[in-house]
């Protein structure tokens, strides 16, 4: 079972101030390896910390199969590349003709379960130290929290009930956590999970005031509220969505929309969730492996991989005018922003702009920061869950200030029906590339509508969960069972 659990889980190595080396990853069939004399500090304590965000670096939990599962399959993108490299599974995942065997889905999951179990680390080692402040070490546990509710997310939104691994196990492995590891939970059993990890990470977290220093790039209270708010929005809690929705305070919408998507509008004031893109070449190994690269413009001329593109329906659904599509599509035949040229010999027609770093664009660790959670989204979901209610007069405004921003006019509609399509529109056209289209499609009821005006044919039934993994259920033994659809 030890074996069996290493693969599963394992974690990609890395180093972090106060513990280095000493840090090893383990899968949640060991005890934990870390001497607590090793970080019984300020700065090891907070390193172990740090440890659960670099887990966003890994190649495996942000980049080629998360650009997949999350971008490459909806309406929004596609394959890209050249005709004939299929990018492992990209092809097949384009066209949802995926199955239980595709990587992609496989390594999703891997890695949020190996990050699951860097915040379980985390979470069982902090009571056995007791040379940390005691003020650092709560707000710590609330920024695990935040993470491990955050990776669970993701899963319950892919897959659909999940085990839910909340403990290291020891070993030998008890019967009783087999059963945790490898039993799926329903989906309202992951949900009342995740919220109990977000109303712990409320009490534990700071304001965004608070921080100073780097630690502006950590997890604030705003941020637990956000994610509180969008869990409430995919179980149609209307009423807790606009609640947690108004708890989300110190943020606002920056004035220039691109600015987010460079070096110099990292973390700023619209902030709430963002993963620090640090790589280098000086120091490999951090930085978000392929990121940038993966993405990049193809062939003469270009220098990337070329995965990853823009469909010519998402370019089109930009109103004249619209400020996101400029700074959301990297055209043929263009010169970006820095004045690099984007020559017409490239191989596809458009790029994610959104991926682009100026300074490392042909570096295995791109320094591109991931965007997660923005306050636009807190003000678009408010304004959903207001039309929902009825309250369409009151989420209208809120629809105006996005568009507002984009640099047009205030929407032209009134109806409730027609205000609920201008959000999910507003929602498409103002995260483009930010992994969440898939998930609204699905949750919206869009996606076979959607999908079919994209040339692809959306199994009613089927896909709107992911495929669990093949290798889990050969491991679970009978404990789990796959996801309907005929996977």
């Amino acid at each position: 079972m030890k074996k069996i659990y290493i693969s599963m889980f394992v974690l990609s190595g890395l180093l972090f101030a106060g513990c280095a080396d000493d840090f090893l990853d383990v899968s949640p069939t060991e005890s934990i390896p870390v001497d607590p004399a090793l970080v019984n500090s300020d700065e090891g304590a907070t390193g172990f910390v740090t440890a659960i965000y670099n887990q966003f670096l890994g190649w495996e939990m942000s980049s080629f199969g998360w650009n997949a599962v999350s971008s490459i399959i909806t309406d929004d993108a596609d394959k890209g590349s050249d005709p004939g490299d299929a990018g492992g599974d990209k092809d097949i995942i384009d066209a949802l003709t995926y199955n239980a065997s595709t990587p992609s889905f496989e390594s999703t999951w891997n890695a949020n379960y190996a990050g699951i179990n860097r915040c379980n680390q985390a979470l069982e080692m902090f009571p056995k130290l007791d040379k940390v402040t005691p003020e650092l070490k709560t707000r710590l546990t609330g920024e695990a929290k935040f993470m491990r509710a955050f990776m669970y997310f993701t899963l319950v939104k892919g897959y659909g009930g999940v085990p839910i691994v909340d403990h290291l196990s020891g070993v030998p492995i008890s019967d009783a956590d087999k059963q945790m590891q490898l039993t799926r939970k329903s989906v309202a059993e992951v949900y009342t999970f995740i919220e109990k990890d977000l109303a712990d990470a409320i009490e534990a977290l700071p304001e965004k005031g608070a921080y100073v220093g780097n630690d502006k790039k950590r997890v604030s209270k705003g941020s637990a509220y956000a994610l509180l708010a969008k869990v409430n929005l995919y179980q149609k809690n209307w009423q807790k969505v606009i609640d947690n929705c108004d708890k989300v305070t110190g943020y606002s919408l920056v004035s220039d929309y691109s600015l987010q998507y460079k070096k110099e509008g990292e973390f700023g004031d619209e902030s709430i969730f963002e993963i620090d893109g640090v790589g280098t070449t000086a120091t490999p190994g951090f930085g978000i492996g392929n990121y940038t690269v993966s993405q990049a413009p193809r062939g003469a001329g270009g220098w990337g991989w070329g995965f990853n593109t823009p469909t010519k329906g998402l370019a089109d659904a930009y109103e004249p005018g619209d400020v996101r599509r400029a700074a959301t599509i990297i055209f043929r035949g263009s010169f970006l922003y820095d004045g690099r040229e984007v020559p017409s010999t490239v191989a596809n027609a458009m790029y994610n702009y959104k991926a682009y770093s100026s300074s490392f664009y042909n570096v295995e660790f791109t320094d591109t920061n991931l965007r997660y959670l923005r306050y636009a989204e807190v003000i678009l979901m408010k304004a959903e869950a207001l039309n929902e209610l009825g309250q369409t007069s009151e989420a209208i405004p809120l629809v105006n200030q996005i568009r507002k921003r984009a640099g047009l006019g205030d929407t032209p509609f009134t109806s409730q029906s027609d205000i609920r399509k201008a959000i999910y529109k507003e929602r498409r056209l103002e995260f483009a590339f930010e992994h969440d289209r898939w998930f609204d499609l699905v949750r919206t009821g869009q996606a076979q509508s959607a999908m079919a005006a994209d040339g692809k044919t959306f199994i009613v039934g089927k896909h709107e969960l992911w495929p669990v993994p093949t290798t889990f259920l050969r491991e679970a033994g009978g404990l789990s069972q796959q996801n309907p659809g005929g996977y």
